[in-house]
């Protein structure tokens, strides 16, 4: 993968851990249900997950 897309990626999975992050800390004060604040935060455990995981890769190169 070029580096181009190597960042677009990670920069793709930044805005996601940051839009999921922010949706499941809100969310209880707005009254959303449960299940879609669970799904969130879900999300975010994938994105942190993903990114330590191309951290590494890359370290490792």
């Amino acid at each position: 993968m070029n580096d181009s897309k190597s960042a677009l990626v990670t920069v793709s999975l930044w805005l996601v851990l940051l839009a999921s992050a922010a949706t499941n800390s809100v969310g209880q004060f707005v009254g959303m249900d449960y299940p879609f604040r669970m799904i969130a935060g879900a999300v975010s455990v994938v994105c942190i997950v993903l990114l330590v995981t191309r951290y590494l890769a890359r370290r490792k190169a």
